[in-house]
């Protein structure tokens, strides 16, 4: 929590007259809590807008949910207190652990044709004269196409957006949101949210946007399957531009790393031990490198489209530091690593609107949008509060002593006979 709060919205703030759309990226949990952390720096330092009261919002796999959230006048800070420090309503509190439960059904359903799939290859290859692989190849389809469910988080955004004040309806919503996913079949965008997309609950669409292929499986919607919305772009940002809108803020936070350049101290501040080279950290790091420069092009190439089509449209892109490892070596499902990350994202984005304020300003002042400069210089500003053992946790630990002291008193002491 910042040493200043800002929770509620200064009645002097008004909302600017251009249309102010916002764009979230996805990137697994680790995106959700630059994000947050990101839209907790800009909800404070700027003025002239409300990020619980723009006027579209647009959200890709994980920053799906936090749009959704947006839509349904969840603030940054509340988002915050949800889904890093775990301490908001009840009803409100999101746990990582939600999307680590295995795939029961989708295991059970795979296993059940394991018989009659195992039966046409043998039959394919004594009577077709088929090869050997050719048959073995036909058993893959036992496999399953994804290792966790993410039903629970759907169950969990349900009992959000059902809390009073809230709508799971695309049609009650008071601001336009859209959640992009892909067709399986045809690898067409499908834009949950926009006139005939509109017919399922919201919690429904976050689900089909963040179902990442071989980690979640496809989401079935009234007859078709749907994957995460990434595979098709990273943004989908031009559904902003389509809506008219003036200034369009876009977060991203997957970068590649640039190893190269980073700083060269070992010891990152979650305990994480620098990789000098990328290839040492075997594997895992290397495939995150790759899909992140993949990703990360296409980008690129998506924002260098919309300069040429909407010279007109201000798009601010918020992104994280290439040469920062922090927000590339992380553990997203540890609750005091998150905590760390979404301090370092608040931080780090304080330091880049700092550091671009004659620019972003000019930029943002054409809306009605202004930096705070009280807010950005003020050094004792955080993210998170240090938390402090609870009154009850304190008399709990006084009555444990109590205990363990009357057990040494009663127990027999050496040399006492």
């Amino acid at each position: 929590m910042s040493s200043h709060p800002s929770r509620s919205r200064s009645p002097s703030r008004t909302r600017s007259p251009s249309r102010i759309g916002l764009a979230l990226a996805g990137g697994g949990p680790l995106g959700a809590i630059y994000e947050i952390g990101a839209l907790c720096a800009l909800d404070e330092a700027l003025q002239g807008l409300d990020f619980a009261d723009l006027d579209c919002y647009v959200g890709v796999s994980a920053g799906g949910f936090i749009a959704a959230g947006l839509a349904n006048g969840m603030r940054p800070r509340e988002l915050c207190a949800s889904f890093i420090e775990n301490d908001g309503a009840q009803a409100d509190v999101f746990r990582p652990s939600l999307l680590l439960r295995p795939a029961w059904s989708e295991f059970a359903q795979r296993l059940a044709t394991v018989p009659g799939l195992a039966a046409q290859a043998a039959l394919r290859y004594a009577f077709k004269r088929r090869s050997l692989l050719g048959a073995v190849e036909r058993l893959g389809r036992a496999l399953p196409t994804g290792l966790f469910t993410n039903a629970p988080l759907e169950a969990q955004l349900r009992r959000v957006f059902s809390a009073p004040g809230r709508t799971n309806r695309f049609q009650d919503l008071k601001r336009k949101l859209v959640l992009v996913a892909t067709d399986l079949d045809s690898g067409q965008a499908a834009p949950f949210g926009q006139p005939g997309w509109d017919n399922l609950p919201i919690s429904r669409a976050v689900q089909a946007s963040a179902a990442l292929p071989g980690l979640f499986p496809p989401v079935e919607i009234d007859g078709h399957f749907y994957v995460d919305g990434a595979l098709k772009k990273t943004l989908h940002a031009r559904v902003l531009l389509d809506e008219g809108m003036d200034l369009v803020l876009c977060l991203n936070p997957l970068v590649p790393f640039n190893a190269k350049q980073a700083p060269e101290h070992r010891v990152l501040s979650g305990g994480e031990e620098r990789i000098p080279r990328l290839v040492e950290g075997g594997l895992p790091v290397v495939l995150s490198q790759t899909f992140r420069s993949l990703i990360h092009s296409r980008l690129e190439l998506g924002m260098m489209g919309y300069d040429r089509s909407h010279p007109h449209v201000d798009i601010v892109l918020f992104e994280p530091d290439q040469r920062d490892p922090e927000m590339f070596l992380a553990n997203t499902f540890s609750v005091s690593q998150r905590r760390v990350l979404a301090e370092h994202a608040y931080q780090r984005t304080r330091e880049m609107l700092r550091s671009r304020r004659t620019v972003l300003g000019r930029q943002l002042a054409r809306h009605g949008v202004t930096l705070n400069d009280a807010v950005l210089d003020d050094t004792q500003r955080h993210l998170i509060e240090k938390r402090r053992p609870s009154q009850r946790l304190g008399r709990a630990v006084k009555r444990l002593e109590e205990v363990l002291n009357d057990l040494e008193q009663a127990l027999p002491q050496p040399g006492r006979g």
